[in-house]
């Protein structure tokens, strides 16, 4: 189970391999949400998301003769991308399992760092059961993408840094919105702050009709999404949260927050004209709930994730034509 300890390891391990992402503001975003608002850009972490601290932390972990066999692992492009860097950078094969209907620039990244992508059909066809043949036929070792204890380590050292950066900035007593999917990077950043800095808040934020992390905190059990596909925010599209995740979310996470996938692009929109930083749709939706859901929301600061920047350059055109100024 992953621990403080744990992420303060892997923060170890991951300095001088990741960037450590600022906090920025805007009084234009100030405006807009009634309260201060922090964004911390992991759009600008490499791969272009978070999820090269929890790949990097995941491979560097294993030992000498296991990583050498290679890797493996599944995602809609961000985990892909981290997992696929990190193996190259430790000169390792890596096998990543992706959803045809992926973003191209997420799949096209992840072949040109050197992985071998295998699609599938996110619809029809079990991710899971892919992975399992491919890891066994293959002798590669699985690195899910959130319900990981390592994983979860690495995403967490966004905490550690997140609770230094805000008290420097004197805010000490905030909400942290989370673009969230299954839960790792949530998890992490919860662990991390429960430890440094308690008085921030961790809370998750999904797309609507995916929200199967808010539904589970509100009735205290694991809920499932009805579909996995017909959101712009596929970073964020996972079928329920994870076993590992969900009993710290549960623990340690205010309510989940729920945004439109037009806020979402509203939100990608502002991001651009305000910060000057490109976020994804599902990078996106923590600011959009910090932007556009104020009253859910307590206190005079709010501090948002933007989880990835990995955008198809149709739909970032299509935010700016719609909600550009």
């Amino acid at each position: 189970m992953s621990n403080l300890e744990m992420i303060e390891a892997a923060a170890e391990r991951l300095h001088g391999h990741a960037r450590r992402t600022p906090l920025l503001s805007s009084p234009f975003l100030d405006e807009i949400a009634g309260r201060r608002v922090l964004v911390k850009p992991e759009c600008l972490q490499h791969t272009g998301s978070f999820k090269f601290r929890g790949g990097w932390s995941a491979v560097s972990a294993l030992p000498p003769e296991t990583r050498a066999r290679g890797v493996i692992a599944f995602s809609s492009g961000n985990h892909a991308q981290g997992v696929a860097l990190a193996a190259k950078i430790h000169g390792v094969p890596a096998v990543i399992i992706m959803p045809a209907d992926a973003p191209r620039v997420k799949i096209d990244n992840t072949r040109a760092l050197g992985a071998e992508v295998v699609l599938y059909d996110r619809a029809s066809e079990d991710r899971d059961a892919i992975g399992d043949r491919l890891s066994n036929e293959r002798n590669l070792t699985l690195i899910k993408p959130f319900d990981e204890p390592q994983v979860i380590a690495g995403q967490g050292t966004t905490g550690l840094e997140i609770a230094e950066q805000a008290a420097e900035q004197g805010v000490t007593q905030a909400d942290v919105l989370v673009c969230c999917g299954g839960g790792g990077l949530t998890s992490g950043i919860a662990l991390a702050l429960e430890a440094r800095a308690p008085d921030l808040r961790p809370r998750p934020v999904e797309p609507e009709g995916f929200d199967d992390v808010t539904r589970s905190l509100a009735s205290g059990g694991i809920e499932r999404n009805n579909s996995m596909s017909g959101s712009l925010c596929d970073a964020i599209l996972t079928p329920e949260p994870g076993q590992i995740t969900f009993p710290i979310l549960k623990r340690l996470c205010g309510p989940g927050l729920v945004v439109t996938d037009d806020k979402a692009l509203h939100a990608s929109a502002l991001a651009f004209s305000r910060l000057k930083i490109v976020v994804e749709p599902g990078g996106a939706v923590a600011l959009a709930a910090a932007l556009f859901h104020g009253d859910q929301i307590e206190g005079d600061a709010v501090i948002a994730v933007a989880t990835g920047g990995n955008v198809d350059a149709g739909v970032f055109r299509d935010a700016l034509a719609r909600f550009g100024s």
